[in-house]
């Protein structure tokens, strides 16, 4: 049990943390941690970066809060332009808020508005994958798919329709296109089946996070999914709260498949870890319906404040200035190989996947069968807490809807070089040497 007031989801004790520069942490017994995990997937231009914390501190002297019913920010304006222009004017609509759930709480509440504002009231649910992770917030949460946090708030939030996400791991069809075609039929039938005038949405993560540790998806499974929704009118939207902001390899995952969603959602590495900010990006023209409407029945006291904005604008010039998209899919390519050569040095290593610096590994009790461990074993928690003595941090999940299926995420910030993630695979080699030794 802890010793302070605090709580959160462990009831652990944990150092305190000291300071953090770059890819390194120290906590304040001194301690070196490489931050392996970028926290929870956020902090990608690293810790401590002086051109944000000029800009955070500029803004700090002129005004931090304006309230958005009262005054435009010309930050905003500008972080809104920067957005648009790196989806390469796929999506040309902006609307900020502070946190990954927020956004997605965004995103659902603009399909409704405008799916009602076109005088089609019915469509109101909406499909998403299984397993999958939407946020923590009632609404983002009934598009979740983990057991163990939907279970205990089941009866106060309002479940979407759980289809089967594409596991290219675990496929029991004879190869891959099949199994793509098995669950996008699945998916057509679970459509057909709730009454395709309802649906509003298609809601999905194009690489899985935290719930499926970087599990992949393929390009015609996306073409399925976007003639899915032109088929039966309804909106594709796409969780990048995770995957965007150049984590694997390009702005945005989507860009990988070449599907523009209707609507996207995007958070953690927007703001870096620095400052909370987050967005919900959508076509024009759904925007403008919902305008003519009334406007977007939405908001939080806190969206597109000009210090949040202010710090959205300096990650992304540093992205820009110091080329890190093209870095995390250089420095992406030589992690997953190492990875893999990993793999083979360790039985316990399933498989490796992910893309860019979006890597992650599912354990396994038996490499040929493919059997996870029994989930008492804890074998996610095991090894996280050895790579964490040898001064690596990592992310830890379940990746079989929460309940099964060990598996951490390796996501070092994008300024990562060959040479860190050298240092970084020797502790994963000794972390999980220590871990086959346990009985």
């Amino acid at each position: 049990m802890t010793n302070n007031a605090l709580f959160y989801l462990t009831n652990n004790d944990m150092p305190v943390v000291s300071h953090a520069n770059g890819i390194y942490i120290w906590d304040t017994q001194g301690h070196r941690y490489i931050d392996g995990c970028s926290g929870a997937i956020t902090c990608n231009i690293g810790h401590n970066h002086p051109t944000v914390i000029q800009a955070m501190s500029e803004q700090l002297n002129k005004i931090a809060f304006s309230y958005r019913t009262q005054f435009e920010s010309q930050v905003a304006i500008d972080l809104a332009d920067q957005l648009v222009n790196i989806t390469e004017g796929d999506l040309d609509k902006v609307f900020f808020v502070g946190s990954g759930s927020e956004a997605v709480e965004s995103a659902i509440k603009l399909a409704v508005q405008y799916f009602v504002a076109s005088s089609q009231p019915k469509r109101s649910k909406f499909v998403s994958l299984s397993p999958s992770y939407h946020g923590s917030t009632l609404g983002a949460l009934g598009l979740t798919g983990y057991e163990p946090l939907e279970a205990p708030y089941r009866s106060i939030s309002i479940s979407s329709i759980k289809v089967p996400s594409p596991d290219l791991y675990r496929y029991k069809e004879a190869n891959i296109e099949e199994h793509i075609t098995t669950v996008l039929k699945q998916t057509e039938n679970a459509i057909l089946t709730a009454g395709a005038d309802t649906i509003a949405g298609i809601v999905l993560e194009p690489v899985g996070g935290a719930s499926t540790g970087g599990r992949m998806v393929t390009k015609r499974y996306m073409e399925g999914l976007r003639a899915l929704c032109d088929r039966y009118g309804c909106l594709l939207i796409m969780d990048e709260v995770l995957s965007g902001m150049g984590r694997t390899g390009k702005w945005f995952a989507y860009q990988h498949f070449g599907i523009a969603p209707d609507i996207l959602t995007l958070a953690k590495g927007l703001g870096s870890g620095y400052y909370p900010i987050a967005a919900m990006m959508a076509r024009k023209e759904l925007v403008d319906v919902v305008d003519l409407s009334g406007g977007f029945m939405h908001g939080h006291t806190y969206a597109g404040n000009p210090l949040a904005c202010a710090t959205g604008l300096a990650v992304i010039d540093v992205m820009n200035t110091e080329q890190l998209i093209s870095n995390s899919s250089k420095q992406g390519t030589y992690l997953h190989q190492q990875l893999e050569l990993l793999a083979l040095k360790h039985n316990c290593i399933g498989d490796i996947r992910g893309i860019g610096l979006l890597q992650g590994l599912e354990l396994v009790q038996n490499k040929i069968t493919k059997e996870p461990y029994p989930p008492s074993f804890n074998a996610f928690e095991k090894i996280t807490t050895l790579a964490k003595k040898r001064g690596l941090l990592i992310y830890p999940r379940r990746c079989l809807n929460g309940l099964a299926g060990d598996h951490v995420l390796i996501t070092p910030p994008l300024t990562v070089t060959s040479e860190d993630i050298d240092e970084i695979i020797s502790l994963l080699d000794e972390s999980f040497t220590a871990f086959e030794q346990i009985k």
